[in-house]
């Protein structure tokens, strides 16, 4: 639970604020259980962060007791400090270490995006407009670019935030809004200079008539393949028709045959008898 005694850090403020920036305001309870800022915050409660926007959200003039020895000030005063206090300081107190060279960003300087929930830097806001551009015009694809594809780009070039995917997701649907950007599906592009737009090429319809081509080309391949098999068998049929014709002909033709022979012997006898009754000799019939 919070402490009201304890006084707020730079460290802690910072993880307020960078909290802030990645759950929105308002979420103190995802904040505090983000691993990334749970070290920080552990000293404090929902209310402790609730008090604690608030104050930083007010104007300086009217700030409270409670925020008169922020960090904050002491950064933006740092170089009026008298250089023996910081040489000399007060045996119970920890010198003043100096600003890093990024300002920190000051509450009022961050704008919450209605649709996402992040709270972006408004006075980087420009900034990150042209590192979105600067990546559109060096992968120059003509069917637009991916979130993924941008990030990729960006994030190895410019020093951006730990949440800078989705501060960019929402700039990428703010400039498309605001007819800066062409939006494709999830792809994003910027817009053709002399306002004739090229027509995307649809690969989803090629696809499909590709697909209906080769089934319409397996259909014809099966119908071609049945009606051969039909024919071939067909051709068989008539192939063991006339065999069996050819066959009872052949078996005709020995019949014919032997008929032809018997015949023969039977004109040799008649021939024989003729000859004897001829010639006057007596002929016996069995």
């Amino acid at each position: 639970m919070g402490n009201q005694k304890l006084k707020w850090t730079g460290e802690e403020e910072e993880a307020l604020l960078a909290g802030i920036g990645k759950h929105g305001p308002g979420k103190w309870k995802n904040i505090l259980r983000d691993p990334e800022f749970a070290d920080q915050l552990i000293h404090r409660s929902n209310i402790d962060l609730k008090d604690k926007w608030r104050n930083l959200s007010v104007a300086p003039g009217t700030q409270g007791s409670t925020n008169k020895a922020r960090p904050t000030k002491v950064k933006e005063e740092g170089p009026a400090v008298a250089t023996d206090d910081i040489t000399n300081p007060p045996p119970n107190t920890i010198p003043t270490i100096p600003p890093p060279p990024n300002r920190r960003i000051l509450p009022s300087e961050l704008i919450p995006d209605e649709k996402s929930n992040i709270v972006v830097d408004a006075k980087n806001v420009p900034r990150y407009d042209g590192m979105i551009f600067e990546a559109l015009s060096a992968l120059a694809d003509g069917n637009g670019s991916d979130v993924s594809s941008i990030f990729h780009f960006i994030e190895p070039r410019h020093e951006v935030p730990p949440n800078f995917r989705r501060i960019l997701s929402t700039r990428l649907r703010r400039l498309a809004a605001q007819s800066k950007l062409e939006k494709l599906q999830n792809f994003y592009k910027i817009p053709d200079p002399s306002g004739t737009k090229k027509p995307a090429p649809k690969t989803k319809e090629t696809h499909t008539k590709l697909r209906q081509a080769n089934n319409q080309a397996s259909a014809i391949s099966l119908q071609m393949i049945e009606e051969a098999a039909i024919t071939a068998a067909c051709k068989v049929v008539e192939a063991e028709n006339k065999i069996d014709v050819a066959k009872l002909a052949a078996e005709e033709f020995e019949k014919m045959t032997k008929l032809a022979e018997e015949t023969g012997k039977l004109l040799l006898i008649a021939n024989e008898m003729h000859e004897q009754c001829s010639g006057g000799e007596p002929m016996l019939l069995a």
